[in-house]
């Protein structure tokens, strides 16, 4: 069942679980797809445990501005599930608010990501949960970004296995 504020995308990739893992977990497999097709990740770090952190860039290519976020690691149950927190940061890691990049003042500070990943036999079944999302224009912008990065992942994926 899907909530208020909860944005949920499910795709299908043609590529053993292990290896959409990885393309989660690992910042040089993440900085291959992550962000909009307009966009490169030249920064990524990840502390893949409870209570680590990730710290991530996304890079605008027609005018090099940057939209940098973290978040907190709250379960990771290998090859299965991620739960981590999601905030806008600045480039040292610190959460910011959104309105640092022209959101609306009532954007929250923090949301929730929670990530599936379920084995078809040699594909992978991937959800995403992004709970905290605002309606209208910021919610229809995140699905847009979501999918944009998703579209880049299964090209990545191409090229990894």
């Amino acid at each position: 069942m899907v909530e208020k504020n909860e944005l949920v995308i499910t795709r299908v990739f043609d590529a053993p679980k292990e290896l959409v893992w990885r393309a989660w977990t690992e910042p040089e497999h993440m900085m291959m797809w992550w962000g909009p097709k307009e966009f490169t990740a030249p920064v990524c770090k990840i502390d893949l445990r409870v209570g680590g952190k990730y710290h991530s860039c996304m890079k605008q290519n027609s005018d090099g501005k940057e939209y940098w976020s973290t978040g907190v690691y709250k379960e990771i149950v290998p090859f299965e599930k991620l739960v981590c927190t999601d905030s806008f940061a600045d480039e040292n890691g610190n959460v910011i608010p959104a309105s640092e990049y022209g959101m609306d003042d009532d954007f929250p500070t923090e949301m929730e990501v929670i990530v599936t990943f379920e084995n078809l036999g040699g594909k992978t079944k991937l959800t995403i949960r992004h709970i905290g999302m605002p309606d209208g224009e910021h919610g229809e912008m995140a699905n847009q970004g979501w999918n944009e990065s998703l579209d880049k992942l299964a090209d990545s994926l191409s090229i990894n296995s």
